[in-house]
């Protein structure tokens, strides 16, 4: 499918260069399978979508609208004209009709959201620009494009709302408590969400590289003569692979206070996707279209989202997850394997059971510590 669409209806919305639009794409096409079943399931409750708007009353949205229209800049031809010009690029390609609304923020941590409950709006951080180059700043703004067609920024917006409420209420015995496990439930969806996303901007910078990049700089600033993209994903191998039961432990725990999962892991995953044929196929015209939600099915994509599960235990070479690999696979002396991978012991005079020896890797060294900065 190539773009050849420069015709009368102006040329502002056609991308600087040649790139593949996919009209009608549904955010099927993109979403990680277990974002896409999560809010497959979500939405399919029955009054999921009144309740979240009866919320609306008591969710801040017109005093955040307020706040960035008082004390951050809109971009638009006047203001920022190149970030307008990739927000209208990255709409027109994913064939998002209604250009949301864009501000840039002063601050100097590198981020971006998109949130709203009616309408979304996207929000890029001064530091953030100042950061990337303009292939690495589409992929940005394609990654917020696809938020919002993919209707997450209604469940960011309660994000943020109940993250503020919880500090508020934390000091009320118990009353912390039970909006932190909804809070926690929400971050873990948002992870999820954002690998879709990083596919999203990957669709509309169509520049895996540049993608690469960009994750890489958020990382470890704008020292991109320093870094190296290949070096960087050796690292979310060497943080995937390494170290014992005990460092898988410790990776769950570092990630559970964050929004975003972390960069390295999200380089890999984007890597591994641009890479499968699910990629190729939308690259060659063929995706689901939105014409067809109606019919999705939730028994189907809860049922992708245990395949890719099964996959991702199948082929991990986390610990933990190997670990969870024998069990399901009904490996033999799991007293043994527990112990010898806690205490990062070796088979010591196994009984001679079958699956009582242990692998030599699985007690490696490896540090799989990590920073927990986000």
């Amino acid at each position: 499918m190539t773009e050849d669409r420069n015709e009368a209806t102006g040329s502002e919305n056609v991308p600087s260069r040649q790139r593949k639009r996919f009209p009608g794409i549904s955010s099927r096409a993109y979403e990680h399978p277990a974002d896409r079943s999560a809010l497959v399931a979500l939405r399919k409750l029955s009054g999921f979508d009144t309740v979240f708007k009866a919320l609306s009353a008591l969710l801040p949205e017109r005093s955040l609208r307020l706040l960035f229209l008082s004390d951050s800049v809109r971009v638009g031809d006047a203001q920022f004209a190149h970030l307008h010009t990739m927000l209208r690029d990255a709409c027109y390609i994913l064939d998002l009709e209604k250009v949301p609304t864009m501000y840039v923020t002063q601050d100097p941590r590198p981020n971006a959201m998109c949130i709203g409950l009616d309408e979304p709006i996207i929000v890029v951080t001064t530091g953030l620009v100042e950061l990337l180059d303009e292939e690495e700043m589409r992929a940005v703004v394609g990654h917020e494009v696809g938020h919002a067609l993919s209707g997450h920024a209604v469940y960011r917006t309660i994000l943020l709302f109940l993250t503020s409420l919880a500090v508020k209420v934390a000091w009320i015995p118990l009353g912390n408590v039970a909006i932190m496990a909804i809070v926690t439930a929400l971050r873990e969806w948002f992870r999820k969400s954002e690998l879709s996303a990083d596919r999203a901007g990957l669709l509309v910078g169509q520049d895996t590289r540049a993608s690469m990049r960009g994750l890489m700089k958020i990382a470890g600033g704008n020292h991109l003569h320093e870094m190296n993209v290949d070096a960087f994903l050796e690292q979310a191998k060497e943080y995937e692979e390494g170290g014992d039961l005990r460092d898988s432990v410790l990776k769950i725990l570092n990630v559970l206070p964050r929004t975003h999962p972390f960069t390295t892991v999200r380089a890999a995953e984007l890597k591994k996707w641009s890479e499968s044929r699910d990629y190729q196929r939308i690259m060659d015209g063929h995706y689901p279209r939105r014409e067809e939600d109606k019919d999705t099915s939730v028994t189907d994509s809860f049922r992708d989202s245990a395949s890719h599960y099964a996959d991702t235990v199948r082929n991990s070479k986390d610990p933990l997850m190997k670990l969870v690999g024998d069990i399901a696979g009904g490996a033999g002396d799991l007293g043994g394997k527990l112990r010898d991978r806690f205490t990062g012991g070796g088979n010591s005079g196994g009984n001679g059971n079958g699956g009582a020896s242990t692998d030599g890797d699985d007690d490696g060294s490896g540090s799989g510590k990590g920073p927990v900065k986000d």
